[in-house]
């Protein structure tokens, strides 16, 4: 498979960075989980796979405070 994006990965690649903040609230990180979770799928890394769905469950809790920081820093989140 290599390092071929989907539509969907490559639109979200895409958004704006304040629309990537947005999804780095709470509620909404599960959007980078499911990220996460297809990016690892297509280029064939079960790391980023295992990432995502762990991400789901702990990242409403605490971990979408790493997604926001990485985000302001280098535009996206960590591990994407």
């Amino acid at each position: 498979m290599g390092n071929k994006k989907t539509g969907i990965c490559e639109a979200i690649d895409a958004l704006p960075l304040w629309l990537k903040l947005i999804f780095c609230i709470p509620a909404l990180d599960i959007i980078w989980a499911v990220y996460r979770i297809i990016k690892g799928i297509e280029t064939s890394n079960a790391v980023l796979i295992v990432v995502g769905i762990l991400w789901i469950f702990p990242g409403a809790f605490f971990l979408w405070i790493v997604d926001i920081v990485t985000t302001l820093i280098k535009g996206k989140p960590i591990l994407t």
